[in-house]
């Protein structure tokens, strides 16, 4: 549970900022979509590898047209 703590002479859009700062930084959201469904370990490492070679395409793509 996030609490933020407020003035008394702090507006509300003040606090609602605060708040949406708290809740992007404690990845709330991120936890939320990640438990909806479950993924097992060989799968999400082969996300990663998969990813990691694609990111490498780019990069090699990016240094080729150089």
């Amino acid at each position: 549970m996030l609490i933020v703590d407020t003035r008394e002479s702090e507006s509300l859009d003040r606090a609602l900022k605060k708040f949406k700062k708290k809740f992007e930084k404690a990845q709330i959201l991120k936890q939320l979509r990640t438990r909806q469904s479950y993924t097992k370990k060989s799968v999400r490492d082969r996300q990663t590898v998969l990813r990691a070679v694609y990111r490498e395409q780019l990069m090699r793509e990016s240094e080729g047209g150089l």
